[in-house]
C-alpha cells in the first residue's frame, strides 16, 4: 500500500445513495433519534409476532386451537347475540356455530377437549330475557326526561309587527 494514497472501494448503488443522503442531512431530524430501538430488551422470541399481529389488528385467539377457539365462542354466546336484532338472527348464529363444532367433532384436530353444541333454545331465551330488560329499561330513561321545549321553524315565524 502506498502511504498517503486511498485505495479505490467498489460501492454498490445502494451505498451511493445511502452516502449521499447522509451528505445532504436527509437522515437528520428523524422521529425517534436518538431513542432505543423498540424490543430489543424483550426476552421473548416470539416478540415480532405479537408485534404483528396487533399492528394487523388479529385477535390473539386466533392463535389458539380449533377446540379452545370454539369453546370461547359457546361461552361468549350471551353477549354475541345480546345485540342481535331478530330472533332469526340468533338462532342462524347459533346454528353456524354448532355446524363448525359439529365438523369439529366429525373430524377432530388439535387437542381432544370435551366440547358440546349450543341450544338454541336456551341462547334464545338468555336473548329475549335480555332485550326484554334492555326495552325496560329504555321505556323507564324515556319516561324521566324531560319533554323538549317546542321550537317553531323559521319558516312559520310570524313576522313582529312594526
Amino acid at each position: 500500500m502506498v502511504p498517503g494514497v486511498v485505495p479505490v472501494r467498489y460501492e454498490s448503488a445502494v451505498e451511493k445513495a445511502i452516502r449521499e443522503a447522509v451528505e445532504r442531512g436527509e437522515f437528520d431530524d428523524l422521529p425517534g433519534k436518538g431513542r432505543p430501538l423498540p424490543n430489543l430488551t424483550d426476552a421473548d422470541e416470539n416478540w415480532w409476532i405479537r408485534g404483528y399481529l396487533r399492528r394487523e389488528g388479529v385477535p390473539s385467539d386466533a392463535l389458539l386451537p380449533t377446540p379452545v377457539q370454539l369453546r370461547k365462542e359457546v361461552e361468549r354466546l350471551p353477549e354475541t347475540v345480546r345485540d342481535l336484532p331478530t330472533e332469526q338472527a340468533v338462532r342462524d348464529l347459533v346454528a353456524d356455530l354448532n355446524a363448525r363444532i359439529v365438523a369439529y367433532l366429525r373430524a377432530p384436530d388439535g387437542p381432544r377437549l370435551p366440547l358440546r353444541r349450543a341450544d338454541p333454545e336456551d341462547v334464545v331465551e338468555t336473548w329475549r330475557v335480555h332485550r326484554e330488560a334492555r326495552t325496560e329499561a329504555l321505556r323507564r330513561a324515556r319516561a324521566q326526561e324531560p319533554p323538549a321545549p317546542s321550537r317553531r321553524r323559521w319558516w312559520r315565524r310570524r313576522a313582529a309587527p312594526n
